[in-house]
């Protein structure tokens, strides 16, 4: 590839990579940086129990993952529009290892809570590997390269939670961070020492101070950009939703399931990350809009078929959590694909928004989910999914992009 017309301040990689190992590289990286995000949740007892923390302060763990998640979207993930992306991603990654080392060593619940916290903010290093995707690919595979490598970063919440507890329960909690830590550090070298370098803009205008304002008001100045997000927003509260109601409806009657069958039917969510490719082809091939409407609908669908669940009918019950998992990942892709291209010089800006706001979405969600389910239970909670995911489809269905498309001199690495 050559470099024609480059803009002051900008430099491009000089070779292509092998696009099938990269995304495969950053795909893996994706994942085990978000992983360490959902280790505490099958571990409270396990954290209560032998390092004398309270319920309370054992369940802060979980919060302070989402709290410094959101942090470091807010901070570090935009940075990614002035420094090389490989650069920031492989700190990202070496800096999360390193913490979540610190927190397998925790003498007490407050070094925990500490290391744990700050290793959620390094954990955006994932969003940074997102936007350096659509970066190094033609225009013509983005799509699926983002749904490649988001395929990761799903996956490694979902299997974050399972290797936490069967490897805690094999080898201690403690060994779950350690052998975690080991691979982040790993990966963070095959990161530098693999993928190629991408694209920097040293100019005054990415000065950091800048470039936090500019994503600040990106939502002013690129209108486009809001009902892409509001639509993936209310998509991630159903979402969330029902990840919260199922587990209500499993530890009741008639089910009463154990937490090892609960688990089980959570892994069905694997088969949305395993989808985000497939949706990111026909992305692609032109049909954003298609594959948005589809997975809204897939998903709206899923919560209808679920209704009968509550008698105990579990058939309907895993068709409706498929149905929603993959509408999800599918909205998803067609969403940050359509958001990336508004203004490509600033793609880990809209990144930073768009994760920002869809899960803020999903707080919302788990709000919403217990309040509904104490007063309406499993129908009531059904309905208010349908209604959610049902508000964005028709606003997906009504509306179309508008907003300006900021041409400027790109640089793409072809395989």
């Amino acid at each position: 590839m050559t470099n024609i017309d480059a803009p002051a301040g900008i430099s491009v990689p000089a070779r292509a990579p092998r696009p099938v190992l990269v995304l495969l590289i950053m795909s893996v990286a994706a994942g085990l940086s978000v992983a360490g995000n959902y280790f505490a949740q099958p571990l409270l007892g396990l954290l209560r129990s032998e390092l004398d923390m309270s319920t309370t302060a054992a369940g802060l763990t979980v919060a302070m993952a989402q709290v410094g998640y959101a942090v470091g979207l807010g901070l570090l993930v935009p940075l990614g529009d002035r420094y090389s992306r490989r650069g920031l991603a492989a700190v990202l990654l070496a800096g999360t290892g390193l913490l979540l080392g610190v927190a397998g060593a925790s003498p007490g619940g407050s070094v925990l809570l500490m290391a744990t916290g700050l290793a959620a903010v390094t954990s955006v290093g994932a969003q940074v590997l997102v936007p350096f995707a659509a970066e190094i690919s033609p225009p013509d595979r983005r799509a699926r390269s983002i749904g490649v490598v988001m395929a990761g970063v799903l996956a490694g919440g979902l299997i974050g939670r399972a290797f936490s507890g069967i490897v805690a329960e094999l080898a201690g909690w403690r060994a779950v961070y350690w052998i975690t830590a080991a691979l982040l550090v790993g990966i963070a070298l095959v990161v530098l020492s693999a993928l190629p370098e991408g694209e920097r803009d040293t100019s005054d205008a990415t000065r950091p101070l800048r470039l936090w304002r500019s994503t600040a008001t990106l939502l002013v100045e690129l209108p486009a950009l809001r009902w892409p997000i509001a639509i993936a927003a209310l998509a991630m509260a159903s979402f969330t939703i029902h990840l919260t109601a199922i587990s209500l409806l499993l530890i009741s009657r008639p089910y009463a399931w154990s937490p090892a069958a609960i688990g089980l039917i959570g892994l069905l969510g694997v088969l949305g990350p395993l989808c985000m490719p497939l949706a990111g082809r026909f992305v692609d091939r032109g049909h954003s809009r298609a594959v948005l409407l589809t997975g809204l609908a897939s998903a709206a669908a899923g919560w209808a078929v679920m209704l009968p669940a509550q008698n105990g009918q579990v058939f309907w019950l895993v068709v409706g959590v498929v149905l929603i998992n993959v509408g999800q990942t599918a909205m998803l892709n067609a969403s940050q694909t359509t958001c990336y291209e508004l203004r490509p010089e600033a793609r880990s800006r809209i990144n930073a928004v768009f994760m920002t706001l869809f899960f803020a979405g999903g707080a919302v969600g788990g709000v919403l989910a217990p309040i509904v389910w104490v007063s309406a239970h499993w129908t009531g909670t059904c309905l208010l999914g349908v209604a959610i995911t049902g508000l964005g489809l028709l606003a997906a269905a009504f509306t179309h992009r508008h907003g300006q498309r900021e041409h400027g001199t790109r640089h793409v690495l072809r395989p």
